[in-house]
């Protein structure tokens, strides 16, 4: 169902990149954004800091299965770029404008889902990860720039250790909820967020366990929190039963557990009448 990532490249050609995306007479720096890890809530990656990296100060975010995850805004702001260096440095990527000489970059994408001059709000879709570009295997390339100088990178709130390799889960999208339990929680040990997507009222999450190909969905209310109320979980694996755990239930729904280690499987759940039914996806 996913496979495992390997570490990448250094960017020989991203320092050539970073001097021609510098702006003259950029604006003096402000504040920066409050930055959030850029994959969707309750996701949890590895980010990977190394002596030599180019640009100094990147980030790769490294995960099994990383390859089509949705890649998100760790910020509002404007995009700037949308380009394609094809098999060379970041391969597909993208830049957002922040204001105030702030940008991020997003390289080595699978897909890009994005234009120039388009406005994003923090938490949108802006693609997919993926192993474009001058790479040895899958993963997100992400800088934090301030006036076109790759700054230490932070992190919804918590400063990314340099050289080191440290797990962030990602509470981009979350919306605030107060729920008491986390998805890896209810799946159990092993179990880590792969994919998710929010609902009026909730999200559903999708997890994975490399070491039994297991799969695990839950939907977590953000309403009515210890109150029982509507909310459902489903999964099916391709060419198989589809299972759904609902009812009435005071914190989530779940979990819903199935063996998938090279299938493709369809997932959701609902809280209330908002749903979600995901196509078949993840497939090997």
């Amino acid at each position: 169902m996913v496979r495992i990532g390997t570490r990448s490249t250094v960017l020989a050609a991203a320092g050539a990149l970073a001097a021609a995306g510098t702006v003259a007479g950029a604006p003096a720096a402000s504040a920066a954004p409050a930055f959030q890890v850029p994959f969707t809530c309750g996701t949890s990656v590895t980010a990977a800091t190394f002596a030599g990296h180019n640009p100094a100060n990147s980030v790769d975010f490294q995960k099994s299965g990383i390859t089509g995850m949705p890649v998100l805004a760790s910020a509002g702001g404007t995009v700037s770029r949308v380009a394609n260096e094809g098999s060379t440095s970041y391969g597909r990527w993208i830049e957002i404008n922040h204001g105030g000489g702030w940008t991020t970059r997003y390289a080595h994408l699978s897909s890009q889902a994005v234009s120039v001059g388009q406005s994003v709000s923090v938490g949108k879709r802006i693609g997919a990860a993926g192993a474009t570009g001058g790479v040895t295997g899958p993963h997100l390339h992400y800088e934090q720039r301030l006036n076109g100088t790759a700054q230490r990178a932070v992190l919804g709130g918590r400063a990314v250790p340099y050289y080191a390799k440290t797990t962030f889960t990602s509470n981009n999208g979350c919306g605030g909820s107060t729920n008491p339990y986390t998805p890896a929680e209810v799946c159990g040990s092993g179990f880590a967020v792969i994919n998710s997507r929010a609902l009026t009222g909730g999200r559903v999450y999708l997890l994975y366990k490399s070491s039994t190909g297991q799969n695990c969905v839950t939907t977590l209310k953000s309403t009515s929190l210890g109150t029982p109320s509507a909310v459902s979980a489903h999964l099916q694996v391709q060419g198989g039963a589809k299972t759904t755990d609902s009812g009435n239930f005071a914190y989530y729904a779940g979990p819903v557990t199935k063996s998938a280690g090279s299938t493709c499987v369809k997932w959701g759940g609902s809280v209330g009448s908002s749903s979600y039914t995901s196509p078949y996806e993840h497939c090997g």
